[in-house]
């Protein structure tokens, strides 16, 4: 397991930014603590009969507190993306010298909807921190996504907008080393009365008709497989391919999604957190401020190890 403090070399990053981030988190607390002065002297004139003055105070100190906090954020957003391009940067070095992280670029919106994982098309969407690299003979590229679609519903005042969630986690997408004749997605059985939707969403590609059998009966508790072709998605899913994404997903804190599609392999991981983001007010020193990230990234490069990915079954044609 990789491990912070023993690295030198990830150290001396961490102590660099960890003066950024004291100057940070003061700046960021002296301009909440100066509008808060401000507040608290437009009460006491309002309660000694000066109002005006209440409000030249608030003014003058709200506006010198909406600086110093402008101030803070914009070098926080230096700060964080020093943190990805340095510190998360130096530790994938030393997990595979081939992975990098691009934190400004991502899933792209046209391959979040062509990898077919989910029923709706999003009306916003966002993407960061693309990490890419080889695990062995196998290239495989993760990123963050949040998608959300929108409802707008007529009211007595106008309209009401509201944002839903479809997906916030992290897609996984790696070289399968075949290039496939047909489309094969397999989602968690829990999936429920989304069906419908999904069904009409991918009619083009994928009919009710065609889901696949599978001969392993807790993969078909867990999962319901849909395949264009079925010859190919038992070719796919192999015992042991099966058995691997069965131990995949138990790993995993919610269910996955998968999808193969020409000669990539899709998978959805939903989560909770936000992964990659630097601390401001607890310090970069302590160990466990990475922990978790490391953790994830290291879950994702073992996939291809945990799915045996570089075991070549097929060649490309």
């Amino acid at each position: 397991m990789f491990n912070t403090e023993s690295n030198v070399a990830l150290q001396q990053v961490l102590a660099a930014l960890e003066e950024q981030r004291k100057n940070i988190a003061a700046g960021q607390k002296k301009g909440y603590f100066i509008i808060a002065g401000g507040i608290a002297i437009l009460i006491l004139a309002f309660v000694l009969g000066f109002p005006i003055p209440g409000f030249i105070g608030i003014l003058a100190l709200g506006i010198f507190g909406g600086i110093k906090l402008s101030g803070a954020y914009s070098a926080q957003r230096i700060y964080s993306d020093k943190y990805k391009r340095n510190v998360i940067g130096t530790a994938l070095k030393f997990i595979d010298p081939s992975l990098t992280i691009e934190p400004n670029n991502g899933i792209g919106e046209n391959e979040f909807r062509h990898c077919q994982l989910f029923n709706t098309d999003p009306d916003r969407y966002k993407t960061e921190d693309l990490v890419m690299g080889r695990a062995g003979r196998t290239g495989f590229y993760f990123a963050e996504v949040h998608a959300e679609y929108k409802t707008v519903e007529r009211t007595k005042e106008g309209t009401r907008t509201e944002w839903h969630e479809i997906f916030k986690g992290i897609i996984f997408v790696a070289d399968f080393n075949k290039n496939f004749n047909g489309i094969t997605i397999i989602r968690p059985k829990d999936f429920g009365s989304a069906f419908g939707a999904w069904f009409s969403k991918n009619l083009f590609s994928i009919g009710s008709n065609d889901v696949v059998k599978l001969e392993n009966a807790d993969f078909d508790k867990t999962f319901v497989t849909y395949g264009s072709d079925q010859i190919e998605a038992r070719y796919i899913l192999t015992p042991a391919m099966m058995e691997r994404i069965l131990n995949l997903n138990h790993q995993s804190k919610y269910s996955i999604s998968l999808s193969f599609i020409e000669s990539r392999m899709y998978i959805g991981f939903p989560l909770a957190r936000n992964y990659f983001e630097a601390p401001v007010f607890k310090s970069l020193l302590d160990p466990a401020i990475m922990d978790e990230d490391i953790t994830a990234i290291k879950f994702m490069y073992d996939i291809v190890k945990e799915l045996d990915l570089n075991t070549r079954i097929w060649g490309k044609n």
